[in-house]
């Protein structure tokens, strides 16, 4: 199974994404960005249509810039508008959805290759998708990590943080391109409709067992992972799409998650009360 070239590509792109969506998912749940994810994912069904009606070879492009377009009309919207963030978040997302459907509806013959993109399909997975997520992977953790302190007092207290001299606005920014880019690129491996699971599911399993962020940021990490290859494999196994494949892999470690965490508050109590 292992030695099929897809495979390979398959495994590859699921150790480079579900881990940078893991540790990513961290400051998603924190800072209440679920939504704002999925309206970038959903963006990118106006990027497919728009590259398959031009002639795009690999819409992986189109899709990334249909979903930058998104997060910028977000923010545009949050500056200029007195519209509250889900009202927006939820018209950027029908409005794309409603182009790409439309669109779609004009082209024909590509039923397969749509399908692939809204439930994930390991077949799809290209070795340029793969040299993509290792430069997203390597810029990502760069990024993070080195501005760790930063975005944690940010996602914490962000009045604080301008006081603290902290640059809010350029690394809001900078965050914000970051997951634009990481979603686009995940959808070739979990689909449009799940691929904020895999930023929400392995950050909520992890803060059910956490004590710090520290703590957070490696249990994402790891169940990014586990979440990623378990499902690739079970996809496999099966005949499944990877997609649902890798979401109810997180969703069985979120399952764990809360009886481990449910254990260790009962050790707890019963060792206060001794």
């Amino acid at each position: 199974m292992i030695t099929e070239p897809f495979m390979q590509r398959a495994f590859l792109a699921a150790l480079l994404l579900a881990p940078l969506c893991g540790l990513l998912g961290v400051f998603v749940t924190a800072r209440k960005m679920a939504f704002f994810s999925d309206t970038i994912a959903h963006g990118a069904i106006a990027g497919i249509a728009m590259g398959l009606w031009v002639g795009f070879s690999d819409l992986t492009i189109p899709m990334i810039i249909f979903s930058f377009a998104v997060a910028a009309s977000v923010l545009w919207l949050k500056q200029n508008t007195e519209l509250l963030n889900d009202t927006i978040m939820a018209l950027l997302l029908s409005g794309s959805v409603a182009v790409g459907i439309l669109v779609l509806s004009v082209l024909k013959g590509h039923r397969r290759e749509i399908n692939s993109y809204l439930f994930g399909d390991i077949l799809a997975v290209e070795t340029m998708d793969v040299w993509l997520a290792t430069g997203l992977f390597a810029i990502g953790c760069v990024i993070l990590f080195s501005k760790l302190n930063a975005f944690t007092l940010i996602t914490a207290h962000e009045d604080m943080a301008h006081v603290a001299g902290i640059r809010v606005r350029g690394l809001n920014l900078l965050f914000i391109m970051l997951l634009t880019v990481t979603v686009a690129v995940s959808i070739r491996l979990l689909g449009i409709i799940l691929v904020t699971s895999l930023l929400v599911i392995p950050a909520a399993s992890a803060r059910n067992i956490s004590r710090n962020l520290r703590q957070q940021l490696i249990g994402s990490f790891a169940i990014g992972i586990i979440g990623g290859i378990g499902g690739i494999l079970l996809s496999y196994e099966l005949d499944v799409p990877c997609g649902p494949a890798i979401v109810l892999v997180c969703i069985g470690c979120f399952a764990l998650s809360m009886v481990l965490g449910r254990f260790r508050i009962t050790s707890r109590v019963l060792t206060l009360s001794r």
